[in-house]
């Protein structure tokens, strides 16, 4: 069980790729309460497997009651966040969803179009950053990787408490969203990333994916008694 969040029986850990899995199932060790998969690179890409998971797992009367999106993520150096930190969002947000306008950009939410942000439950955040030793922070959901300091720049003006750059933690909590709102019951989304570089300039060769997915695995590690 996770000892930080033992009020859940059955989590979902949702993955990008097979690599983030593995360093994730070496810590869980394939404990039944895990179901931990690769969904694939994206929001659109997390979105579909986490509502494939969650309406199969209903429909087999073994409902999860806590999803966890996961994996390497970029970090904001500005905030002092290194390469090998854990991060746990405290906002989940949907950075380059919206329009382009002449003053800048407008997130789907300020278009009137939907939320552009979920905001996972405080306490179990808490448990899980004093557990892990993570930074709490927001972390943004990007359809592009940020490659330029000018992006950087851009990102941290809008949203001054990101702390970590990823794919697919707002597709994951969406659709955690839209299947509790179909049953009418409360269905907590955290996400949990370890940085392998740092958000700006694209330099592959700065990246340190290892370290990041052991980072990972020593993260799970601290969460599973």
């Amino acid at each position: 069980m996770l000892s930080a969040l033992s009020a859940y029986r059955r989590v979902l850990v949702v993955a990008a790729v097979p690599a983030e899995r593995e360093a994730v199932l070496a810590a869980t060790g394939g404990a039944p309460q895990f179901d931990v998969l690769a969904g694939g690179v994206g929001p659109a890409a997390a979105a579909a497997a986490t509502a494939t998971a969650l309406v199969t797992a209903a429909e087999r009367a073994h409902p999860y009651d806590l999803v966890v999106a996961t994996g390497i993520a970029g970090g904001f150096a500005a905030h002092g966040v290194q390469v090998g930190d854990t991060v746990l969002a405290d906002r989940i947000v949907a950075a380059d969803l919206g329009a382009r306008t002449p003053d800048g950009f407008a997130s789907v939410a300020e278009l009137g179009f939907g939320t552009a942000e979920h905001t996972p439950p405080p306490h179990p955040v808490r448990e899980a950053a004093q557990a892990t030793g993570a930074r709490t922070g927001a972390v943004l959901s990007v359809s592009t990787v940020t490659g330029t300091r000018e992006r950087a720049e851009e990102l941290l003006a809008r949203h001054p408490d990101a702390a970590a750059e990823a794919m697919e933690g707002f597709g994951v909590a969406q659709a955690a969203a839209a299947h509790a709102a179909a049953r009418g019951s409360a269905l907590p989304v955290l996400e949990l990333r370890t940085v392998s570089n740092a958000v700006g300039p694209r330099d592959r060769a700065a990246w340190r994916v290892p370290d990041a997915l052991a980072a990972l695995t020593a993260a799970f590690g601290k969460l599973v008694a």
